[in-house]
C-alpha cells in the first residue's frame, strides 16, 4: 500500500538540519520503501530485543550500576565492549544510537564526538577519552547508516501501533531566557551578533545560546577553548585542568555563566566559544498515558528544578520550559520514541510496578491501557515520595510480593537510576533471599534471570 508522506510545516521550530534529517525520516517512515527511513535503519541494525544480542554476555548493561563497576566487569574485553560500558545503559536513543552501536560506531572510527551519551554525561565522555587514548584514536570513517544527524537524537513516530511498548517522549527543550541574557551581558555580546552555533548553521547569538547551545554543562572542548584564551595564567591552568577532568578543581557543577563569572580573563571569539559548546540535547520523559484512553493526547508527569547555588536562582532546563514558559495551546517540539525495553505484560499477567515521585508516569500508562483492554491481570503499585519512613514498603509485604513472583508476576521499576533503582534491587534481592530461602548470590541470579526473561524491566535515568 502507498502512503503519502507528510511533511513539516514551514513554521515548525526546527533548524535545517533537524528539518531535513525529519523530511527523510517521514518519507521513508510512510513512503514504499520502508528500509530507506533513518528510524528504520536504527531499528533494523540496533534491535535490542533481537535473539542476537539477547544472548551476548554483557554484565556491564545496568544502568544502576556505578561507572567504575561497569568498567571493570569489560576490563578485559575488546575495545568496543570497554567503550559500550562507558555508556549510560539506558539505551534511551538520545545520541541518535543504542548504547552498542554508538560505542562499535567509536571504535570503528566513524564517529567521533563522544559527548552523545546524555544519561552518561561528563563522566562517560571522560572515560571514553581515556579508553581511547590507550590506543589511539581509530582513523574516522563515514558515518554509519544507523547514525543520527547531530542535533536530532532520535524519530519523530506515529502513535504506537498494537503489541508495541508504550513510548517514552523526547522532547527539546529551550535554555533558561534569563541565563542566556546574563551570559550574552557577560560576553560583553549582542543578541543578534552572528555566530556559528554547534550545527554548523550561522544565526543570532540570542537563537544560538537559547535553542541550540548546552550552557548548563559546558562541554570540555569549550572548556578548553576558555583556557586557551584566558589572559591570568592561573585561570588558564585551572580551566585546562577542568577540561581534563581533575576532581575537585574550580567550581562545582558550573554552568557557562559560572565559568565566564569565575574565569573573568577568558574572552574567546564568540563563534569559537558558542560552537565549542555541545548540541542542546533532547530531554527524555516517560509518557504517562495510554492512546487509548486519552486519545489524541500525551500526558508527562513533570517536577520543575529550582533551587539556589553561588547566589543565583538555578533551573532545570526541560521541566521549568514546560512548567513556567510554555504558555497553553502553544505547540512544543517533541518526538516520540519508543521504549522499546520496557513493554507491558501481557493481559493476563501480574505486574508489580514501582515508581516513586515522577517515575509513576509509566504506570499510570500502563493501568490506563490494562483498564481500557479490560486486561485481567492483577496490578500492584507501589508509589511515594521517597522518605525513610515509607522506603520499607516492599519489605513490609515481603511475602505478598514474593508470591506474585513466584505466580508469574513482571516487575517495573522506574526512577532515578543512581539511588532509588539501585536501593530497590537491594530490596528485591533482600526479599527474594529471605523468601526463597537462598543465599545472596542465588538471590541476585533469581532477578537477572527474572530479566532475562522479560519480567524484571527498568525505565530508568
Amino acid at each position: 500500500m502507498s502512503f503519502i508522506a507528510p511533511i513539516l510545516p514551514s513554521n515548525a521550530p526546527f533548524s535545517p538540519l533537524q528539518r531535513a534529517w525529519l523530511d527523510g525520516y517521514l518519507a521513508g517512515l510512510f513512503g514504499d520503501d520502508p528500509a530507506a527511513s533513518p528510524g528504520h535503519r536504527i531499528a533494523a541494525t540496533q534491535q535490542p530485543n533481537s535473539p542476537a544480542r539477547e544472548n551476548e554476555d554483557f554484565p556491564w548493561h545496568d544502568p544502576t550500576l556505578p561507572l567504575d563497576e561497569r568498567l571493570a566487569l569489560a576490563d578485559a574485553r575488546p575495545l568496543q565492549q570497554q567503550l559500550m560500558a562507558a555508556m549510560g545503559q539506558l539505551d534511551c536513543g538520545q545520541c541518535g544510537y543504542l548504547c552498542r552501536s554508538y560505542a562499535e560506531a567509536i571504535a570503528q572510527g566513524a564517529e567521533t564526538q563522544l559527548t552523545r551519551c546524555v544519561p552518561g554525561g561528563k563522566a562517560t565522555s571522560r572515560a571514553l577519552k581515556e579508553l581511547l587514548a590507550g590506543i589511539g584514536n581509530p582513523a574516522p570513517r563515514s558515518p554509519p547508516a544507523s547514525a543520527v544527524s547531530p542535533g536530532v537524537s532520535s524519530a519523530a513516530a506515529p502513535a504506537p501501533r498494537p503489541g508495541e511498548p508504550l513510548p517514552a517522549r523526547l522532547m527539546i527543550a529551550r535554555n533558561c531566557p534569563e541565563l542566556v541574557a546574563a551570559i550574552i551581558e557577560r560576553l560583553g555580546a549582542t543578541p543578534d551578533t552572528p555566530v556559528l552555533s554547534p550545527d554548523g548553521v550561522e544565526r543570532p547569538l540570542l537563537d544560538a545560546l537559547s535553542q541550540f547551545c548546552e550552557i548548563r554543562r559546558p562541554s570540555d572542548q569549550a572548556i578548553e577553548v576558555l583556557s586557551s584564551r584566558a589572559h591570568d595564567l592561573d585561570e588558564s591552568r585551572i580551566l585546562q585542568a577542568m577540561a581534563e577532568g581533575y576532581p575537585g578543581i574550580g567550581p562545582d557543577d558550573p554552568d557557562l555563566l559560572d565559568l565566564l563569572e569565575t574565569f573573568p580573563s577568558a574572552r574567546p571569539p564568540l563563534s569559537e566559544l558558542v560552537s565549542a559548546l555541545d548540541p542542546l540535547q533532547p530531554r527524555l520523559y516517560s509518557i504517562a498515558s495510554s492512546p487509548k484512553a486519552a486519545s489524541g493526547e500525551i500526558h508527562l508527569t513533570v517536577a520543575a528544578v529550582r533551587y539556589d547555588k553561588r547566589a543565583r536562582r538555578r533551573t532545570g532546563v526541560a521541566s521549568t520550559f514546560l512548567c513556567d514558559r510554555t504558555i497553553p495551546g502553544a505547540p512544543v517540539p517533541v518526538f516520540v520514541h519508543p521504549s522499546e525495553n520496557f513493554r507491558l505484560a501481557a493481559s493476563d499477567r501480574p505486574v508489580i510496578m514501582i515508581g516513586p515521585g515522577t517515575g509513576v508516569a509509566p504506570f499510570r500508562a500502563f493501568l490506563q491501557e490494562r483498564r481500557a483492554t479490560g486486561a485481567r491481570g492483577r496490578n500492584w503499585l507501589f508509589f511515594g515520595n521517597p522518605r525513610r519512613q515509607t522506603d520499607f514498603r516492599l519489605l513490609e509485604h515481603a511475602a505478598e510480593l514474593w508470591a506474585w513472583l513466584e505466580d508469574g508476576a513482571h516487575l517495573y521499576v522506574c526512577g532515578d537510576a543512581e539511588r532509588m533503582a539501585r536501593d530497590v534491587d537491594r530490596g528485591l534481592a533482600y526479599i527474594v533471599a529471605k523468601q526463597g530461602r537462598m543465599d545472596s548470590a542465588a538471590a541476585k541470579s533469581y532477578l537477572a534471570r527474572l530479566a532475562a526473561e522479560g519480567r524484571y524491566q527498568k525505565d530508568v535515568y
